[in-house]
């Protein structure tokens, strides 16, 4: 008999407990998977960050506005190679719960320091001759069911008032990080209606979008960039996109704490799971042991039955629990879209939900294993019968 037969037949010869405690499995690895995909998502905007990006804002706080005028002392920076700039808009579409980040940015130049968003030359060109004119992500015109050509308007909670846009690009990610639900339309709209209205807000922007010429500089123009504005009546903060993105991280860096504890958590709890079961199969099997040692089998041919019967049922539960993962995480991403913009299943995660079923199964099979090696044979063999 083939020993991975022989290693389901045992696994599998009470069918009842085996199956529990797979199910078992199969469901914290399904969670321990879920909630490492929700960390991955907490964190996807770090991923997707570039080492050729810095971004410059107010130094005293990201909602203090920095002057137009900077943006010609910029280009004269050695290391800088493009510049853009932008504000946060926090408009609202129709109503609250239709949240979605939206931008103004000077469109041409912004949207070339982003290679990862991929829309037509054509489009491009559109939505900056226009004044009016915006981009939006492919998930987000779907969510809507927007058309190139459609008239799109946002109430302005930052900006007041209602704020008419049209659609002139609809842009795709360059790969499955990029965050294919956000809007950005020109800068000019926003700064000639506050000329208008509310002349002391025009010409400001709250952050600059700086390209640098080489990533390995991106330190040093940060710091030239700080030196050319210090002590002017706007200072300016510097950092890399990725630490940029994890100041907003380090906000909710307890919640993010809780969930990693939770997530191994789920895994201890299974673990002491799955070593009951092994103790209880030990435990019966204490006389078959007896008799495979009376036959010469050593200790290690007993402990290989024992891991092998533990890795069998930890692993079929693990399999089924990445199975099951993706369209869980698929189903769990479309219903929290608004704040979970990219939620996919990493393969870290794939990596982690194995490793953690290993674990499982080899922990749990130590104590049954040592029991049923070190029991003598006399005393193994009273239990038969």
């Amino acid at each position: 008999m083939h020993l991975s037969k022989l290693l389901w037949k045992n696994a599998f010869r009470h069918r009842l407990r085996t199956s529990l405690t797979i199910l078992g499995i199969t469901i914290a690895i399904l969670s321990f998977g879920m909630l490492r995909t929700v960390i991955s998502a907490w964190y996807a905007g770090v991923d997707a960050s570039s080492a050729s990006r810095l971004v410059t804002r107010n130094a005293i706080s990201l909602i203090f506005s920095l002057p137009i005028s900077y943006k010609d002392r910029f280009r004269q920076i050695d290391g800088v190679q493009a510049i853009s700039s932008g504000n946060w808009f926090g408009g609202i579409y129709i109503d609250e719960k239709n949240f979605f980040p939206n931008f103004a940015v000077e469109m041409e130049n912004y949207l070339k320091l982003y290679p990862e968003f991929v829309l037509s030359p054509e489009q491009v060109a559109a939505a900056s001759r226009d004044r009016k004119g915006c981009v939006v992500g492919r998930k987000l015109a779907e969510r809507f069911g927007w058309k190139i050509g459609d008239s799109i308007i946002l109430k302005g909670t930052i900006f007041p008032g209602d704020w008419e846009f049209v659609l002139r690009g609809i842009y795709r990610g360059r790969d499955k990080t990029v965050d294919e639900t956000q809007m950005f339309f020109n800068w000019e709209y926003l700064n000639e209606t506050m000329l208008k209205t509310v002349p002391r807000r025009a010409n400001q922007v709250g952050f600059y979008m700086v390209g640098v010429t080489n990533p390995n500089r991106a330190a040093e123009v940060a710091l030239a960039i700080d030196r050319t504005f210090k002590n002017s009546l706007a200072e300016t903060l510097t950092e890399t996109e990725k630490a940029f993105q994890l100041g907003f991280i380090s906000m909710t860096e307890a919640i993010v704490i809780a969930i990693q504890l939770v997530s191994f958590v789920v895994i201890i709890i299974i673990m002491a799971v799955v070593a009951n079961t092994m103790a209880m199969t030990a435990r019966e099997r204490i006389g078959e042991y007896a008799v495979f040692k009376t036959l010469g089998f050593r200790g290690y041919h007993i402990a290989g039955l024992i891991f092998g019967e533990s890795l069998v049922i930890t692993m079929t539960g693990c399999v089924l629990g990445i199975v099951l993962t993706y369209p869980a995480a698929k189903a769990f991403g479309s219903t929290l879209s608004n704040y979970f913009p990219i939620f996919n299943v990493a393969t870290s995660t794939i990596y982690l939900d194995v490793a953690a079923a290993l674990l499982v199964g080899i922990v749990a099979a130590v104590f049954p294993t040592w029991r049923a090696v070190t029991i003598r044979i006399a005393d193994g063999l009273r239990r038969i019968g």
